[in-house]
């Protein structure tokens, strides 16, 4: 399989995850975010994803894959072990929910293209930019402590959809400087998945495009 990637984005880091969960090998292709005005706009990568986002899963049948919430489930469907997503529906809802509550409500607020339109489009300052990225991930990651089940995962006994969207998010407040103290069992999921090998080879720092 052929990933395209940037190390620093989370959806891909989510992604990069689940394949080393599942033992999957994959090609690395990096795709730079920020350096000449993002080589996500290039016309070669528009080709291959029109709304210029990673990441891109290329499966082995050529098909091409795009938002890493269906990328992640393709391979739970394809490759069923270990499981991201519990059978019982209840459960499946849960872990779901707390995805998406990353996926779907923080990170999209705190990404590239809008932190992007508000510094050049809306003439903001970087101070005021910062204080928008912590409000959203402390908003979220409030309802998120609340939800979390008694551990070490998110959801249990068992890691999920939901610590692979976790862990990448808590990763990047941490390099944003969000303060993260009042948030113990976040943080306490955040150091169960990364004392597993499959979680410590997608850190951004281990990717191949590190900088």
């Amino acid at each position: 399989m052929k990933l395209y990637s940037y190390y620093r984005s989370s959806a891909a880091y989510r992604v990069r995850i689940a394949l080393n969960l599942k033992g999957i090998a994959y090609e690395t292709a990096p795709v730079h975010l920020i350096k000449e005005g993002g080589h996500n706009k290039r016309p070669e990568f528009r080709a291959v994803n029109p709304q210029m986002r990673v990441p891109v899963l290329v499966t082995p049948a050529g098909n091409v894959l795009i938002q890493s919430l269906a990328i992640i489930e393709y391979l739970d469907e394809t490759h069923p072990e270990p499981a991201l997503l519990p059978k019982d529906p209840i459960d499946r809802a849960n872990v779901r929910a707390l995805a998406e509550l990353i996926a779907c409500d923080i990170h999209p607020l705190n990404n590239t293209s809008p932190l992007r339109y508000l510094k050049h489009a809306m003439g903001q300052e970087q101070s005021a930019i910062d204080a928008w990225y912590h409000h959203w991930v402390i908003v979220g990651f409030e309802a998120l402590e609340a939800l979390i089940a008694p551990g070490p995962y998110a959801c249990g006994e068992q890691v999920t959809l939901a610590d692979l969207c976790l862990v990448p998010q808590v990763n990047n407040a941490r390099r944003l400087k969000v303060p993260l103290d009042k948030f113990p069992k976040i943080l306490g999921v955040d150091r169960a998945c990364l004392a597993l090998a499959a979680f410590d080879r997608a850190r951004p720092e281990n990717q191949p495009d590190a900088e």
